[in-house]
């Protein structure tokens, strides 16, 4: 969706809005990449293995996030409504009081305000990302290319790899 504020993208797509949910969308709960990571590391660090959940455990529907990157960004952000996604169910809410009881672990960004604003900032110095490494195809078709070019002969234009 912080594409379509940036004008690189039509519209956000919405899967479904005749959910049993308040609005109709499916509700999710978000956590922030920096709390991901951090509770990564966290595990990491233990001598045994162990599984936790993690969230914020509070769920937001589709259009919650969308209102909340609407007033974030202040831009229209337009959807487009679609149909339902096999298997989507209506909510979806985790609960991370494993970790944090265990572990001490927290969100950093507990709520879907200041996730959005912490990606908003990103997605606003990084517009394309940070850019993808060049495949094993293009280097292959690169290398191709020049060695077929040096003896006059059309060169592969795709990869089969």
């Amino acid at each position: 969706m912080l594409k379509v504020a940036l004008g690189r993208k039509p519209a956000v797509a919405v899967f479904g809005s005749d959910y049993p949910t308040p609005d109709g969308t499916c509700v999710r709960d978000y956590i922030h990449i920096e709390d991901l990571c951090r509770a990564h590391l966290q595990v990491l660090e233990l001598t045994e293995s162990r599984q936790y959940n993690l969230g914020n455990g509070e769920g937001y529907s589709v259009l919650d996030v969308i209102e909340t990157a609407r007033k974030v960004t202040g831009h229209p952000i337009p959807i487009k409504k679609e149909g339902r996604r096999p298997g989507d169910p209506p909510v979806l809410v985790g609960s991370a009081e494993k970790i944090k009881t265990e572990l001490g672990w927290k969100p950093a960004y507990p709520d879907l305000r200041s996730i959005v604003e912490s990606a908003w900032n990103w997605h606003r110095r990084h517009p394309d990302g940070y850019g993808m490494p060049e495949s094993a195809c293009s280097v292959w078709e690169r290398k191709k290319r020049a060695e077929l070019g040096h003896r006059g002969v059309e060169s592969p234009t795709t990869c089969s790899l």
